[in-house]
């Protein structure tokens, strides 16, 4: 018998969705009035406090897809994709130890800053436009699993459901600029945490767990019953070469993500954006972990309830639907939407940073900073409405898995970034070549842009990596 989402009063779920939004307009009204100047728009005045930082570093790190499509991986993979979405979290320690900290001393906005400073400007037009596509790919992701999900709680078809939540997501977003993006991030990031593990604690009691109080880690009194119910779910279905394909580009990938980087910038000092990257831990490994506890669960319910969740990324959503009250659920489902948000923040404001001062650096570098701050609101909405346009229709090269995007970014821009600092002989003709050889190169032989071209088997090669 199937599962599926349906909450039995849809104006709850409205009701959550209202009042989350009111809440996102008044922290960027607020955070409008403290923008004055370029630093405040595209750094937050480099005054973001460790806690507030480590919580939107989290916020922008867990996208839509931790709610839906990593439960979903879960479900199919089982512990395999437990083991690869731990190096993910790597990344940000990483980011901020390998030049996170090095190009907050430089106060930089953006990684193109430093490219721009340390290769030139040739070599910062060529990554910067890497990494405005990898931005509107992960952008356009989370634009149409914002549709997908005002589509599943509302009722409403697709088109009307994005246009609703693309537009009230891009307009507060452009309102509050780095001190919005920051605040609600954070606020976000509470949202989801909430969301995540305070409802499954209900669902793991009712599947007979005794560790329901705390389930990111109390679960593991229920394992004999799953080697019960499932007798392969622990098992380490894959060879050395599937982990050793996908997990350099799970790590490598996210350490040059600039919407990631600039939340690094934006700590009020060096000391600061160390301490943020602690919090940060702690709060995405709570996230993640409830995420963990979600794939287990959801394995579990189809063993032994007998229903089939044929929508594995509506995992989350069908076990709070099931075991919980309409109001828990509807709430479930605002701390998917509060995690799309958070990273579409967090990729336009990476967006207007890359166009609006480093492209602009460039090409008008006597711009006064007014005039930059107005383009940057613009590159940030335009980004926004080029998003919205795009998931309409979107064309299947973008639309790409996310993963994807990660190894693109692994052979485009990372060894750029982390050569440039750690390695003098490192120069602009070697980045320039090196980046649109390499890029060009991971293109073509993956399975997305030319189906008939594809360098291995499994899924390490169709997920292009």
């Amino acid at each position: 018998m199937p599962a599926e989402y349906v909450l039995s009063n849809v104006w709850i779920g409205l009701g959550i969705a209202i009042a989350l939004f009111v809440i996102f307009y008044g922290v960027g009204y607020m955070s409008s009035r403290k923008t004055t100047s370029d630093e405040d728009f595209y750094a937050a005045g480099f005054a973001i406090g460790p806690v507030t930082n480590g919580l939107g570093m989290a916020a922008t790190w867990a996208s839509l897809a931790t709610f839906l499509g990593v439960i979903a991986l879960i479900m199919r993979l089982q512990v395999p994709f437990v083991y690869l979405w731990i190096q993910w979290a790597i990344s940000i320690p990483l980011l901020t130890l390998l030049y996170g900290t090095s190009l907050r001393r430089m106060k930089a906005f953006t990684p193109g800053t430093f490219i721009r400073e340390r290769y030139g400007k040739g070599s910062t037009v060529v990554t910067v436009l890497w990494m405005i596509l990898i931005m509107i790919m992960y952008a356009l992701g989370q634009m149409i699993g914002l549709g997908r999900a005002f589509e599943l709680l509302f009722g409403v078809p697709y088109d009307i459901a994005l246009v609703v939540a693309g537009l009230a997501t891009v307009g507060y977003i452009t309102m509050g600029g780095m001190y919005g993006a920051s605040y609600n991030a954070a606020f976000q990031m509470v949202v989801m945490t909430l969301a995540m593990i305070v409802p499954m604690g209900a669902i793991m009691k009712a599947m007979g767990s005794s560790g329901w109080w705390f389930p990111p880690l109390a679960y593991g009194d229920m394992v004999p019953s799953m080697l019960e119910a499932i007798p392969g779910f622990f098992d380490m279905k894959y060879d050395f070469r599937w982990y050793f394909a996908l997990i350099p580009a799970f790590t490598l990938g996210p350490i040059a993500l600039p919407h990631l980087a600039m939340k690094v910038f934006t700590s009020s000092s060096v000391k600061s954006a160390r301490w943020a990257v602690v919090w940060f831990s702690l709060f995405l490994g709570l996230l993640f972990s409830g995420t963990y506890v979600v794939g287990f669960a959801g394995n579990y319910f189809t063993a032994t309830t007998g229903r089939i969740i044929e929508k594995a990324d509506q995992t989350l959503l069908i076990l709070n639907v099931f075991y919980n009250p309409t109001l828990v659920a509807a709430f479930v489902m605002g701390g998917a939407l509060a995690a799309g948000l958070s990273t579409i923040g967090g990729n336009l404001m990476a967006i207007a940073g890359l166009v609006g001062s480093d492209l602009l650096g460039i090409m008008a570098p006597t711009m006064d900073s007014k005039k930059k701050i107005k383009w940057g609101y613009a590159a940030l909405a335009i980004g926004g409405v080029l998003a919205i346009l795009l998931a309409f229709q979107p064309p299947k090269f973008l639309v790409t898995s996310i993963l994807w995007a990660f190894g693109l970014l692994a052979t485009t821009v990372t060894p750029a970034i982390l050569l440039g600092v750690w390695w003098k002989e490192a120069n602009k003709l070697a980045l320039m070549v090196s980046s649109v050889v390499c890029g060009t190169i991971f293109i073509v032989i993956s399975p997305h842009v030319i189906p008939s071209i594809c360098i291995g088997k499994g899924l390490p090669a169709a997920l292009g990596m």
